[in-house]
């Protein structure tokens, strides 16, 4: 007992202590490693620092990005997603166009707040077919990856003419003038090869009939109706907006209503982590 208290006492015993010099004055600072001791050499020279922050980045990002050229898929394909029908796909453009994505996220988390206000948490098959990706990162308004379905046309015509007569405290600009705004997909085939082009599924027969299906989903008494249905199952077909023509709110409409409605989460069972 009384030599271990002797070590305690005494730093010429205590084999953490380093003594400096021939005298061997005692150094009351711990015993380092070769690694802490020459760091300061490594602080003080700032090309020495760059390039091995350099070589820990490249080995760490090596180690990160080489695995994924070896995986065939990195999203869990889920029943039901397809490509956008040709109207829903411009309306999506037209929500990108207007900034919508900065005040409304599309991405719901696994927590128990988000599940319980929005609905099941996103999948990252819903976003696969997405150029770009709608997450977002802020919410000014509701998340809107469950909209779809939740709210009549009338009401999302009303509440995009008028925000504050639906939501008094909203801050949201009025969008009344896209229903003055018509389109008759002229351009929406380049739209679909475009969004091929970059890996969303549209064979030929999609892109070579995109005219004919946007007009189709804006009237369910067109001869395109059957078809359009069996290209994008599950597409809603009228008019949104309730007026003559295609107008950019039909568009909006109609992208808004399917938000979330492709999935059918009360068959879905994810599959565990490998």
């Amino acid at each position: 007992m009384t030599d271990k208290n002797e070590k305690l006492t005494d730093p010429d015993k205590d084999p953490k202590v380093d003594q400096l010099g021939e005298g061997k004055v005692p150094n009351e600072l711990p015993h380092h490693s070769w690694v802490f001791r020459h760091h300061g050499k490594i602080e003080r020279n700032a090309t020495l620092l760059l390039g091995l922050s350099l070589a820990v980045v490249t080995v760490g990002g090596v180690v990160e990005i080489a695995p994924l050229f070896y995986l065939e898929n990195t999203i869990e394909e889920v029943e039901g997603m397809r490509p956008y029908a040709p109207l829903e796909l411009t309306g999506r453009e037209i929500y990108v166009r207007e900034g919508c994505y900065v005040c409304h996220s599309q991405m719901i988390r696994p927590m128990r707040d988000e599940v319980e206000r929005y609905g099941h948490y996103s999948l990252a098959a819903e976003s696969m077919y997405d150029h770009p990706f709608q997450w977002g990162s802020k919410r000014t308004g509701p998340d809107l990856a469950r909209v779809g379905g939740r709210y009549s046309d009338e009401w999302h015509v009303l509440h995009l003419e008028d925000p504050q007569a639906v939501v008094p405290e909203s801050v949201m600009p009025k969008y009344g003038f896209l229903s003055d705004r018509l389109i008759d997909g002229e351009h929406v085939e380049d739209l679909l090869t475009a969004h091929a082009a970059v890996g969303v599924p549209y064979s030929e027969e999609m892109i070579e009939n995109a005219s004919a299906d946007f007009t189709a989903q804006a009237d369910p008494l067109s001869d395109g109706y059957d078809a359009l249905l069996a290209r994008y199952p599950g597409a809603q077909v009228r008019n949104f907006d309730g007026q003559p023509g295609i107008s950019e709110m039909d568009a909006l409409v109609a992208y808004l209503q399917m938000l979330g409605t492709l999935v059918d989460f009360s068959t879905f069972t994810p599959e565990p982590s490998r």
